[in-house]
């Protein structure tokens, strides 16, 4: 296809797609396909196309999104025995979601761990300090070009997800894109509508076709704090996490809309909590582990500890599984407290402030299929 006008933009060529694959009836459930990446009739035709690029038969760890089109390649990597990682739907627990078939898994069983259902039912999440190592990335598309320039859907989750992995070390410059689309979507895209933050893709894979797009295009080179803001940050909690270790490390992690801060000369600049440090005077993990605050008392007007319940816990859920998850997010605790039987555990924290601060960057947490509940403890004795 070919765009409509000079001076269009990236929404324009939505439309465009999305308008025609509807009045072409080129796509099946769900409908309509616009605001989404299409689940094109032939996708998984498409799909078989990438058993014969050399990266995939190479590949040993393969990141695919979870949308519709793409549970063909999905279901071979299962079928091929490699490492299958799903991004968590909206990045809302996490980034990664590994794909572990149950031992002796038949045909059926594959198939149905490659659809959203299976992501849900079986999958473990990856921490960020997982040694991951992305072989092949393989993404959706609502228009790409044989250049290898891709437009998505506009929430801008697949580019956000490839620099999120640039910044735990997850992939490289090397680490090939393969997106699959109708033939109708591969379409000239203008330069001008790029920006630094989109990723380009190296394969395009349609029902007809394999385009080799010999993109050189520089692939994001990590998270473009700007463009972030913080709407995104409170949906998103392990974009906190990855901004605290980014801060730490020295980087410029001013979001939208924000002023840089620049310490004044001889004067220590603070540093909140949800950053993940804390004050001088705070016990660190060697003196104060999750299980037990062992810091002298505190000295005459400390701020008082404050607790946060966490309900709901899966009735087979460990405590090991709610450290990790509260590692990952950078929450950690002066002290947990587990109370398995009841399905609730409470954590303690330095103060109020950095209590309610683990309350917003813990609601939407997940252990298996469980959503828990997580609330200042006064206001859960409250209720």
């Amino acid at each position: 296809m070919e765009p409509r006008a000079v001076g269009v933009s990236k929404q324009d060529i939505r439309e465009q797609i999305w308008d025609h694959m509807e009045s072409q009836n080129l796509a099946d459930f769900p409908r309509p396909v616009h605001h989404r990446i299409p689940n094109f009739k032939g996708s998984y035709l498409a799909c078989q196309n990438i058993k014969d690029l050399d990266v995939f038969a190479r590949t040993q760890e393969v990141k695919v999104d979870p949308d519709k089109p793409l549970e063909g390649v999905r279901l071979l990597a299962l079928q091929s025995n490699k490492t299958l990682l799903v991004p968590t739907p909206r990045l809302r627990t996490g980034l990664f979601n590994k794909i572990t078939p149950p031992p002796g898994a038949t045909k059926d069983i594959l198939r149905k761990c490659a659809t959203s259902q299976g992501v849900r039912n079986y999958s473990v999440p990856i921490g960020l300090d997982s040694r991951v190592l992305v072989d092949l990335v393989v993404v959706g598309s609502v228009a790409v070009s044989e250049k290898g320039w891709r437009i998505g859907k506009g929430e801008g989750y697949a580019d956000l997800e490839y620099a999120m992995m640039v910044s735990i070390g997850a992939v490289s410059k090397e680490t090939p894109v393969v997106t699959i689309v109708h033939d109708c979507q591969v379409m000239d895209i203008p330069e001008e509508l790029l920006e630094e933050h989109d990723i380009a893709v190296d394969y395009i894979l349609t029902p007809t076709r394999v385009i080799t797009t010999g993109c050189e295009r520089p692939q994001p080179m990590g998270i473009t704090w700007s463009k972030i803001s913080r709407e995104m940050m409170e949906k998103i909690p392990v974009l906190r996490s990855l901004r605290a270790r980014e801060q730490q490390a020295g980087k410029d992690v001013t979001l939208q809309g924000e002023h840089q801060h620049l310490p004044e000369p001889g004067r220590q600049q603070a540093v909140p909590l949800s950053a993940g440090r804390r004050p001088p005077d705070t016990p660190g993990p060697e003196a104060n582990s999750m299980e037990a605050a062992r810091g002298s008392p505190a000295g005459e007007g400390a701020p008082l500890a404050a607790d946060v319940y966490v309900g709901n816990l899966p009735r087979d859920a460990r405590v090991s599984d709610l450290k990790r998850a509260l590692r990952e997010l950078g929450s950690v605790p002066l002290r947990l407290t587990w109370q398995g039987p009841q399905r609730r555990a409470f954590l303690r924290y330095p103060d109020s402030a950095a209590a309610q601060q683990a309350v917003s960057c813990l609601q939407g947490l997940r252990l298996g299929t469980d959503t828990l509940r997580v609330a200042l403890a006064r206001q859960q004795r409250d209720k």
